[in-house]
């Protein structure tokens, strides 16, 4: 169990290192390149502080589709990250039409808990058959393939014990390994400002402290908004949303809501937690696994 720790605390040490940002930087692009026999080296993205709200600025007055049209062009590296609900659904199926008669949809990561609904796993088979040409790149936790060997290796119930840790292992650590290995410089998301929480006033496009680009094309939208997108093209959904479900994540941290309630009201309900990991600052997880690596030590022995 500590060789597990260890090597999961300097894998994230390693992310940290591998994808500096400076804000001091030009905007635009750092080179690439490639070398016979290997794959080419995505270049690295930069953004002014002015640049980025100029962009915001522009961006804004778009419509989802066009604001996907200028990612296409504009950023290289260019993902989506999806647990596939409803907005990245939409998603999804506006970068299929966008692709129709140039080139396959951009690539999905799905980060696979191995804690979502079956319902979840159901979805995913459809999506994989509507949209033939997608390439979906899944990343379970470090080590684990099914749930068994989550509990074998960490514990029952972790995401209660320490929620934290859980955070990490299930969420950041394989996000950190995708991005990683598949050079992913720039990610598309499903946050909307009408999920509320941190989500209140979400720009279009940001940059994280590790310098990768996150844009959230359906900033813009309701949920009424994608709802009736789904409709219109009949984009494939979780079948938990007819049941009284807004947001879907990990079957113990996501309960059915009330008519009118918050969108996200049934994601940790009753506590004031509202982001899975993901999308908190690294630095909190680096003093995270920091405090976890001294709290196993003990105290300084004189």
């Amino acid at each position: 169990m500590a060789s597990t720790r260890e090597h999961e605390q300097a894998q994230y040490q390693d992310r940290e290192r591998q994808v500096p940002f400076t804000t001091g930087l030009e905007s635009g692009y750092a080179s690439g390149s490639s070398s016979p026999g290997k794959a080419p080296v995505i270049p690295e993205i930069s953004f002014t502080k002015a640049h980025l709200k100029f962009l915001n600025q522009q961006l804004q007055q778009l419509e989802p589709e066009e604001i996907l049209r200028w990612c296409l062009i504009s950023l290289p590296g260019l993902f989506q990250t999806t647990a596939f609900g409803l907005t990245g659904l939409v998603t999804l199926d506006m970068l299929s039409r966008l692709s129709v008669g140039t080139s396959a949809p951009t690539d999905l990561i799905f980060l696979d808990t191995l804690h979502h609904f079956s319902e979840t796993h159901t979805l995913m088979e459809r999506v994989k058959q509507r949209y033939p040409l997608l390439t979906l790149h899944i990343y379970t936790p470090h080590g684990v393939h099914n749930a068994s060997e989550f509990v074998h290796q960490h514990g029952e119930r972790l995401w209660e014990s320490n929620e934290d840790l859980y955070d990490w292992v299930a969420k950041v650590e394989p996000a950190q390994r995708a991005y990683a290995e598949l050079q992913v410089k720039a990610v598309l998301t499903g946050r909307r400002r009408s999920q509320g929480g941190k989500r209140g006033d979400l720009d279009i496009l940001e940059v994280d402290e590790a310098g990768l680009v996150k844009v959230n094309p359906l900033a813009n939208w309701s949920f009424a908004q994608v709802q009736a997108y789904v409709r219109e093209h009949d984009v494939p959904y979780n079948e938990l949303l007819d049941r009284g479900y807004k947001s879907v994540g990990d079957w113990h941290s996501t309960k059915p809501i009330q008519e009118g309630a918050d969108e996200r009201s049934g994601r940790w309900a009753g506590r004031a937690k509202t982001e899975c990991g993901i999308h908190h600052p690294k630095s909190k997880f680096a003093r995270f696994l920091r405090e976890h690596e001294e709290t196993k030590a003990g105290p300084d022995q004189d």
